[in-house]
């Protein structure tokens, strides 16, 4: 099996810096969707992928919930990115000369600052590490990308403003997912674990299957809903919690959850990492 960790997205984009961060001795496989890194490893292309999941800004990942289930993958552990956004130049060309800055349009709207006090206009492009290869493939001085500093190294752009971001705690969460689980006690800052369920057709199912969590102290620091297979009535739940699944708190509290559902799959148990404090 090959050296390699899959991401959705181009050389540069934050996904792949995800990637350097966490699993620095891995060759980093940039793929054009999440079902793409996805199958990468499945078919044998990659050892790991890694998936972003939620941030810290504008909440979860669309479509992740629903692919992980179905993946094949195990979680085996987490990674937080700070998106640094930085204003990327072909070299040589000084701040002054910048009249227009591209990129996602998402990151458009976390600079608004820093660009309208240097009366830079805003450019949409199609991803943050797309634009910076547009650029320097443009060719075309006035013309800037934000983007990550390494998108500035791949594509051979001058970093001319570092951490231009209007807020200073935008991150992003990713899980590190491969083909085999990994249930071991790991790291130095406790473990966690992630599971999706469905509840029984019952009245108050999901306040009775909560209840054990809370009567046990087990904490959960994640609980989201989505509609499964497009239908109003099937609602799927993922979950994190802070534990091991053979705690006696958490054993205890999963076992009161089973009684109250009809699914329940636990997709990982992996470090915590610290930068979740």
């Amino acid at each position: 099996m090959t050296n390699r960790i899959a991401f959705q997205g181009e050389l540069g984009a934050y996904s792949h810096q995800a990637c350097r961060d966490a699993r620095p001795d891995m060759e980093a496989l940039p793929c054009r969707t999440f079902e793409d890194a996805i199958e990468a490893v499945r078919g044998g292309e990659a050892e790991l992928a890694m998936l972003p999941v939620e941030n810290s800004t504008y909440g979860r990942v669309a479509d992740i919930h629903s692919l992980l289930p179905h993946s094949g993958l195990h979680i085996i552990d987490e990674a937080f990115v700070r998106v640094h956004i930085n204003l990327l130049a072909l070299p040589g060309v000084p701040l002054e000369k910048i009249e227009q800055a591209m990129t996602h349009t998402v990151l458009l709207g976390q600079c608004r600052k820093f660009l309208s006090e240097h009366g830079i206009k805003r450019l949409t492009g199609a991803d943050t590490a797309g634009s910076a290869r547009q650029v320097a493939e443009m060719g075309k001085p006035e013309i800037a990308a934000l983007a990550s500093e390494l998108a500035g190294e791949i594509y051979g752009l001058d970093v001319l403003a570092r951490h231009i971001e209007d807020q200073g705690n935008n991150t992003t969460r990713f899980l590190v997912m491969s083909p085999e689980a990994n249930h071991e006690r790991r790291g130095d800052h406790g473990m966690m674990t992630t599971f999706v369920f469905q509840v029984r057709n019952i009245p108050a199912a999901l306040y009775k299957a909560m209840g054990g969590f809370a009567t046990n102290g087990v904490n959960m620091t994640k609980l989201e809903s989505y509609m499964v297979g497009g239908s109003f009535t099937a609602t799927q739940f993922y979950a994190d919690i802070e534990g091991h699944p053979e705690d006696p708190a958490v054993k205890r509290a999963l076992e009161e959850l089973d009684y109250f559902t009809e699914y329940l799959e636990i997709l990982g148990v992996y470090p915590r990492d610290p930068r979740r404090d």
